[in-house]
């Protein structure tokens, strides 16, 4: 569904009200990047992190924290070592997608004495296998939520209004998006036969050059309850 440019306004706004501290900057050997936390059900335990499987499995992988994804204020660290978090990633390389159960990531604030504060993007709004059908060769508006990598180093949470097509299996972001987008969730909003227009988080997005393919989530959900390897 292609929006007019207010349209597009408005949904990004909407979609950092409700899903902005789902997104974490994420940094690995040199490369930049995104992750967001994402809840498989109404059980704690289906909540995971999700990135780019590029992105991960070099030396020095960290995690950014901004002040809002945690409480009380003042007492998480700006930066956790993705070495101190057990279990730590299972990269599906063959997806492109790299998944991080959650529960370590609470032990580690725990230990700490703070917790997280986070909104996950939650499983009513991933796309399933007919909202994806839906696209087409025709261009319809996409939300990218990332931090991005400004000139002084800093990693602001930003909002791309791009375009997405379906191109065979392959669903493509149709332009190269900036350092720091890869790993980011992708956002669609369609129209339901009810006449109602809804939002959906389509996937994340993969490395590309002069576009980026969308690991959708057909895929990542196909991963999700699998045991932690590099596979």
């Amino acid at each position: 569904m292609l929006l007019d440019s207010d349209a597009e306004s408005d949904v990004a706004y909407e979609l950092c009200q409700v899903v902005g501290r789902a997104i974490l900057p994420y940094r690995s050997s040199g490369d930049f990047g995104t992750a967001f936390f994402f809840q498989g059900g109404d059980d704690p335990v289906g909540e995971s992190l999700l990135t780019a499987a590029d992105l991960v499995g070099g030396s020095g992988g960290e995690l950014g924290l901004r002040t809002s994804v945690t409480e009380p204020a003042g007492v998480a660290p700006a930066v956790i070592s993705e070495a101190e978090i057990v279990p730590g990633w299972a990269r599906f390389a063959r997806d492109g997608v790299a998944v991080l159960p959650t529960a370590g990531l609470h032990r580690y604030a725990g230990d700490g004495g703070w917790r997280w504060r986070v909104q996950p993007v939650p499983a009513g709004i991933a796309a399933g296998p007919e909202v994806i059908a839906r696209l087409t060769a025709d261009a319809s508006s996409a939300f990218v939520l990332a931090h991005g990598v400004r000139e002084d180093g800093s990693r602001p949470l930003e909002v791309a209004i791009e375009r997405v097509v379906r191109d065979g299996d392959a669903v493509l972001i149709t332009t190269e998006l900036p350092p720091g987008y890869v790993g980011a969730p992708v956002f669609i909003v369609q129209a339901e036969p009810t006449g109602e227009v809804s939002p959906y988080c389509l996937g994340l997005v993969l490395p590309g050059v002069g576009a980026h393919p969308v690991a959708t989530f057909d895929r990542i959900r196909a991963v999700l309850p699998a045991t932690p390897g590099d596979i």
